[in-house]
């Protein structure tokens, strides 16, 4: 069977021990509108999930979307029989309680034993929190990100009204810091974006340089790492990404997505300060909120008022199963998924049809059939693309700069300025042994473009 299905039998049992802690109160029975209907909607239900891409099979390598663990899913459901709403303590005392100690472990993970930080929606909103308090700080200066960063940075700084300027990315999708140092030099910059690694192709912006030109100009340094953030634990990275990794914890922010690599179901994001003190910029007044406890709310550091405590709840039981250290089974995972992808970029280098233009730096790959110009490679991708999903293997497409190429297709026809390639995600640890049989279709469906 392609489905988990350990989840719901945990859940029983952790239900029963749920309901036992409030059996002291007087018994009742809640009201349930269509009690008798439930089982036929919830069948029909199930029928219209069924329209969906297998994200949970292997063979699903496109985008990134990784399954929960079995026990995020059954702690989240737990959860929701409370349903805590971690923006005051008397919302959810526990599951906020649990949201400081997970969210403690991630910033540990970065290296930070002192930090202000909690849960969010997702990385939109976390790296919003970011960027708003670096506006805060640097009031009207610009925020400045890689052509490959992610496009919510320059929507988030139309949001909060701040200007925002792209730097240029180089060959292997990288923030490129002598792009970086014309534009520091001009003035007005009050944050610099690193990502490590980027959603496109999986770069990781070279953080060791970046590090010496804020030394030099002085601005506010936000590492995007909702996607890449848990390969700091990872002992399998090349040395340039492990560089930067080693230093992420000299960042002023961080954002990392759960929802990605840390198992978790959607949403659940984070955002991490180093000093806590930014927490003073989130002082406002709320005159019915914040009397149940003379401790910390989670809502007094949040710009987001209410919040699922049931996120806190699945991500605070899996770091109880997996702790987030290198070394430990949830690093193993990440390896895992790293090797897929150095394997898979390799067969793919070794095989004609295809160009690699770099070697991925996490899990994700990105290559081009060989075809006689840019714009027929684009065709070839978007066909290939096609084939494969009819032989139930889902790749992604994605949009480069055809100079991305430069090194590896030197002799390439660039009748366009970008390329339309073929990308994979290989963040599922089974990717590694399914390998075979990816590449099988993708050789079939390659084949079957190419003749056609």
């Amino acid at each position: 069977m392609a489905l988990e299905k350990l989840a719901p039998g945990a859940l029983k049992a952790a239900l029963e021990e749920l309901d036992r802690l409030f059996a002291h109160l007087p018994e009742f029975q809640a009201a349930v509108p269509g009690e008798d209907r439930m089982q036929a909607v919830l069948c029909e239900t199930a029928t219209r999930l069924g329209d969906n891409f297998p994200y949970f099979h292997p063979l699903y390598a496109g985008q990134m979307l990784k399954p929960p663990h079995p026990l995020a899913r059954a702690a989240y459901a737990l959860a929701t029989w409370i349903n805590p709403n971690n923006h005051a303590l008397d919302g959810g005392r526990a599951s906020s309680a649990m949201e400081k100690e997970a969210v403690a472990e991630l910033a540990a993970m970065f290296g930070w034993s002192r930090h202000l930080g909690h849960l969010t929606s997702g990385g939109t909103m976390a790296n919003l929190e970011a960027l708003w308090v670096a506006g805060q700080l640097q009031p009207g200066k610009t925020i400045v990100a890689s052509s490959q960063a992610h496009y919510t940075h320059e929507r988030i700084s139309g949001v909060l009204r701040l200007p925002f300027a792209k730097v240029d990315a180089d060959d292997h999708g990288r923030l490129d810091c002598q792009s970086l140092e014309r534009q520091l030099d001009q003035g007005g910059i009050g944050c610099v974006v690193a990502t490590l690694g980027t959603t496109g192709v999986g770069a990781v912006d070279p953080l060791p340089e970046i590090l010496k030109l804020r030394d030099r100009h002085g601005f506010r340094l936000h590492v995007d790492s909702a996607y890449g953030g848990y390969f700091r634990l990872a002992g399998n990275l090349a040395p340039a990404a492990r560089a930067a990794y080693d230093l992420i914890g000299e960042a002023d922010s961080i954002v990392i997505d759960p929802h990605k690599h840390g198992l978790q179901p959607y949403g659940c994001g984070c955002v991490l300060f180093r000093d806590p003190a930014v927490g003073r910029l989130y002082k406002h007044e709320s005159p019915y909120t914040y009397f149940s406890s003379h401790e910390l709310h989670l809502g007094e550091i949040s710009l987001e008022c209410s919040r699922p405590g049931a996120s806190a709840v699945a991500l605070w039981a899996t770091q109880r199963l997996l702790p987030p250290v290198p070394g430990g089974e949830f690093a193993q995972g990440l390896e895992a998924s790293r090797r897929a992808a150095l394997t898979f970029a390799g067969r793919l280098k070794a095989d004609s049809r295809f160009v690699v233009p770099f070697d991925p730096e996490l899990d994700i790959v990105v290559w081009a059939p060989r075809a006689a110009s840019a714009s027929k490679v684009s065709a070839l991708s978007q066909r290939i693309f096609d084939l494969a999903a009819e032989q139930q293997l889902h790749l992604a497409l994605i949009r480069l700069p055809a100079s991305i190429f430069r090194a590896a297709w030197p002799d390439l026809d660039a009748d366009q300025p970008t390329i339309v390639c073929l990308r994979s995600v290989l963040m599922k640890p089974e990717h590694e042994t399914w390998l075979d049989r990816i590449y099988a279709i993708l050789s079939a469906a390659t084949d079957a473009a190419t003749s056609s």
